[in-house]
């Protein structure tokens, strides 16, 4: 079983950016996506990455926003996040998936993280 461990969220203003991490125990490589669940609405997703890290898929609301990235050697996902909204308010989840890519459907993901808070505010 993989853990996962989010940090990076935090308290910003409206424009700012934050960096979101999530580093995976152990060596294997999963699927990763990004989810966020902001209070009294469904978890959705916003970013997910292959496991070779050539895929890459987006929420069309953060595209041109948020990039998705990986660092193989350190078993770590990122998501740079940048001109941030009050609308991006939530707690972000990290996931990963026994597949080479995960998509954008919460339940095709296997291992979640505790979630990490991101406060936008205007």
């Amino acid at each position: 079983q993989v853990q996962l461990v989010e940090s990076g969220g935090g308290l910003v203003q409206a424009g700012a950016s934050l960096r979101l991490s999530c580093a995976a125990s152990g060596r294997s490589l999963y699927a990763m996506g990004w989810f966020r669940q902001a209070p009294g609405k469904e978890r959705e997703f916003v970013a997910g990455i292959s496991r070779s890290g050539l895929e890459v898929e987006y929420l069309n609301s953060v595209k041109g926003r948020c990039i998705i990235s990986r660092d193989k050697n350190k078993n770590t996902v990122y998501l740079q996040a940048n001109s941030l909204k009050p609308e991006d308010t939530a707690v972000y989840y990290c996931a990963a998936a026994n597949a080479y890519y995960g998509g954008s459907n919460p339940i095709h993901y296997d291992y979640w993280g505790q979630g990490t808070q991101v406060t936008v505010s205007s």
